[in-house]
């Protein structure tokens, strides 16, 4: 085989079936056998659409996303989206091209030469692989995709030079390697819950693949779940023990306080989550983490318990006694429920809208724009792990739209929608021609309030000159039109509802445009 197709043969024999990128005059061995092989393509735009487009197809199928890009600038051109992956411990491979093993890497010209690719990925990924002969490829493959689905899932950079893609060797292709996780002992965790009255659940991203155990969970000890942004909808949030995303709101803070005892599963507590400040933890904190170190950031356990969600849960299952419940559980749903809309009110209508236009199983691919985070976040009830994709800690712009695009790549039979600023989809508004060539019956709403409105509030709490932040948008129902999707404007969110309905249905993607007062969601 040469290098090329031993590449891809590997990539196979590890499930890969779908891959996103661009081709370049470097990759292009790494293509020809992703035609020959059967590994259907998804080309974007840019690279970086790429990378969150796998980083989307991961969260919501649960299999490791696949960038394929070329050298240097390409490589480089993803790294943001490598970044969002690692923050929010996403299983994203990204694949490219490297220096020939015979260039002496001195800065002589070499098209797309870049000084060390693999320390700039080193920054944002955790780890970066080199294949340094053909016969090696299979087993570095299986490096990587030990990296990501053993411990805590992240991103992983996989290069091969380009001397060796077209390289040709006897090949022995290597089968996925055995990731168990072992389960701690659960006793000290079991007694201080048995004992305790008044437990709260804080779920998140780390428990997408316990929802049963979540669920189970909070049922034994009858105690109320509130999640963040990556772990909404882990617990259904039509269920009489969930409250939702927004651990930052105050009803939840007061929530945290009251109780005597917290199990915060798969979750840093980590400050992009908090906003105002740590949760009162005290010495009442039981975190399950799958991380050593994410089971002690930000706030020390009286119970370290370091495995996988699932099995830990499972564990104490077999153990703890059933608990009736220790709090008011219609109270404390209401308190949070007026935090998130007096926190949100801007955004109220917008939220009932979608809520309306949108079935059970839909999946949100959601920007790091106002609508999101102080809408959508916690206003819009959503029912299952991997529903609401937002780039939470990296806190990345453009995220949204391909997000989109690979979760509807990935489950062509769900309802997807994208849900943008008119800020953040410029960064990315390339890949609605992405989409309309797939052919994605996928809605994408774009809520206009001219320009950057979080960073026009910041400057004005602070009392600075407001400036550079307000913008005038294209008329993005022309320019989907442009780009071969379908498009609508609407004047505020009257028959955004009906607009998203049809929109879920149709031929080809659909831009809707609303068009906001500037100033209305301040």
């Amino acid at each position: 085989m040469t290098g090329g197709e031993a590449l891809v043969a590997a990539l196979v024999e590890h499930g890969v079936e779908v891959v996103f990128g661009i081709p370049g005059t470097h990759n292009l061995e790494i293509y020809k056998h992703l035609s020959l092989r059967g590994v259907r393509h998804v080309g974007t735009r840019h690279e970086q659409g790429a990378g969150y487009a796998a980083d989307g197809y991961a969260r919501t199928t649960g299999k490791v996303g696949v960038a394929v890009v070329t050298t240097g600038p390409a490589l480089l051109n993803a790294a943001t989206a490598i970044g969002q992956a690692y923050s929010d411990s996403i299983p994203v491979l990204v694949v490219s091209p490297g220096l020939p093993l015979r260039h002496p890497a001195t800065g002589n010209g070499l098209l797309h030469e870049t000084k060390d690719q693999g320390a700039a990925m080193r920054a944002v990924a955790a780890a970066s692989l080199r294949a340094t002969s053909v016969a090696e490829i299979p087993a570095t493959v299986a490096q990587a995709f030990a990296i990501m689905t053993s411990g805590r899932p992240r991103p992983v950079h996989l290069e091969v030079p380009l001397d060796v893609l077209e390289e040709t060797a006897p090949v022995a292709l290597v089968a996925p390697l055995a990731t168990a996780v072992p389960v701690p002992p659960v006793d000290e965790a079991v007694s201080f819950l048995d004992a305790a009255t008044r437990p709260v659940l804080v779920v998140g991203g780390g428990a997408r693949g316990a929802a049963v155990q979540v669920r189970a969970l909070a049922e034994r000890l009858g105690a109320p779940v509130v999640t963040t942004s990556n772990g909404k909808g882990i617990l259904p949030e039509d269920h009489a023990l969930a409250l939702g995303a927004g651990v930052h709101l105050p009803a939840v803070v007061d929530l945290v306080a009251e109780s005597d005892a917290v199990v915060a599963i798969g979750t840093e507590l980590a400050p992009a989550d908090h906003w105002y400040g740590p949760l009162p933890l005290h010495d009442k904190v039981i975190r399950v983490d799958v991380d050593p170190i994410g089971a002690v950031t930000n706030a020390s356990p009286r119970v370290a318990l370091v495995g996988d969600a699932a099995g830990v849960l499972d564990a104490l299952l077999d153990r703890l006694a059933q608990h009736g419940p220790g709090h008011d559980l219609v109270a404390w749903r209401e308190r949070k429920q007026k935090d998130a809309r007096t926190e949100g009110a801007a955004w109220v209508r917008f939220v009932e809208e979608l809520a309306a236009a949108l079935p059970r199983d839909a999946i949100v691919g959601a920007d790091n724009a106002m609508a999101c985070y102080l809408g959508v976040h916690t206003q819009l009830p959503t029912y299952g792990p991997s529903t609401y994709l937002f780039p939470s800690g990296y806190g990345t712009l453009g995220f949204g739209l391909p997000a989109a695009i690979g979760a509807k790549i990935g489950n062509p039979d769900r309802p997807v929608v994208a849900v943008l600023g008119d800020g953040g989809v410029m960064f990315t508004v390339a890949e609605l021609a992405t989409a309309a060539e797939q052919g994605l019956a996928l809605p994408v709403v774009i809520a206009d309030n001219s320009g950057y409105g979080e960073i026009r509030n910041e400057m004005a709490d602070r009392g600075d000159p407001v400036h550079a932040v307000t913008f005038g948008a294209p008329d993005f129902a022309l320019l989907g039109q442009s780009l071969g999707c379908h498009g609508v404007s609407l004047d505020g969110t009257e028959g955004l509802a009906a607009a998203v309905r049809v929109a879920l249905v149709a031929d080809r993607p659909t831009v809707l445009h609303v068009r906001l007062p500037e100033g209305a969601t301040a």
